[in-house]
């Protein structure tokens, strides 16, 4: 998409209209999956192929093979239409708390098992993969994702240790790095010190100024510029707190419990990416973080026996 076609987007109505065309979604998906703007087939990767317009395919003149601008993305043997694809991304990239699956069910006339894979398959685009190491200043924090006691089957209930703590709840870890304002959350197996600072040392520049709480686990750190809070005295002293990373623990938070109401923990993961891409790119406009997501469609692809097999990846 040209950046002044970008410009004419000021809403989801907009976004609706333009992609009523379904020339125009082809058009669109083709330009950020062929860069060089020539078909490529995916059989024999030749780049002589016809358009058919009456099928809205290419058909390669070497191989013969017939093949759609969907093979090789998110979009592949999906039966729903990209028209119905590109607005469910824009509402994904831009609603501030999330949209469920039942909501995408019931704006584009889908079943809420298609909606609910649509949405795990957008979020995939969203996944940032490696980072470069932050610097500068960073808080470091995690935080428990999980239900509430009270909303637990009784024998769950009875189980639980009650009392704030991790038992019953996945583990997020996460980084804020305040320079740039970009935030990485990851899910983690525990709070010890081997795990928390493997993700430290992998995602900050030693030498950084490192923000954290008082917890035993980041002791050790001495190749950064360690910085500690201790929230049992203060959460602020001049400079140093992990304020920004609370900040942004409360906004996951809030779009799980009131948009998603339930996450399985083998998923938490994908929710992470989805909600740190919206947070890394707040500043963007509606159509530009669209944009962005668009442009990460093409060399990844999501089966149903994957996203359903519990395995990370």
């Amino acid at each position: 998409m040209e950046t002044d076609n970008i410009s004419k987007f000021s809403g989801l109505m907009s976004a609706i209209r333009h992609y009523s065309n379904p020339l125009t979604c082809i058009q669109e998906v083709a330009a950020v999956k062929w860069a060089h703007g020539e078909p490529v087939c995916p059989r024999c990767s030749s780049k002589n192929a016809a358009f058919l317009s009456t099928r809205l395919m290419w058909k390669c003149r070497d191989c013969k093979k017939q093949f759609s601008v969907k093979v090789g993305t998110i979009f592949e043997d999906s039966a729903v239409g990209l028209d119905k694809w590109l607005c469910a991304m824009w509402m994904v990239a831009n609603c501030k708390n999330g949209v469920s699956s039942y909501e995408i069910a019931r704006a584009l006339e889908v079943t809420q098992k298609t909606a609910w894979f649509m949405l795990h398959r957008i979020r995939y685009a969203q996944h940032y993969g490696t980072i470069n190491k932050m610097t500068g200043t960073v808080e470091a924090d995690e935080t428990f994702i999980g239900g509430k006691a009270r909303n637990m089957h009784k024998s769950k209930r009875e189980a639980k240790i009650h009392g704030r703590g991790p038992e019953g709840k996945a583990i997020v870890f996460g980084l804020l790095d305040r320079e740039t304002g970009k935030a990485h959350a990851t899910v983690v197996d525990n709070r010890r010190k081997g795990a928390l600072q493997k993700e430290v040392r992998e995602k900050v520049e030693a030498g950084s100024e490192l923000h954290t709480d008082a917890l035993k686990s980041y002791e050790g750190l001495d190749e950064y510029q360690h910085k500690v809070i201790d929230h049992a005295e203060a959460y602020v002293e001049g400079n140093v707190h992990t304020n920004g990373l609370e900040n942004f623990w409360s906004l996951l938070k809030r779009a799980i419990k009131g948009t998603y109401v339930s996450v399985e923990p083998y998923h938490l993961f994908r929710y992470l990416d989805e909600k740190t891409f919206r947070y890394n790119e707040r500043k963007l406009t509606d159509a530009e973080r669209f944009q962005k997501v668009l442009g990460s469609v093409a060399g990844k692809r999501l089966t149903w026996n994957t996203l359903t097999s519990q395995e990370v990846g």
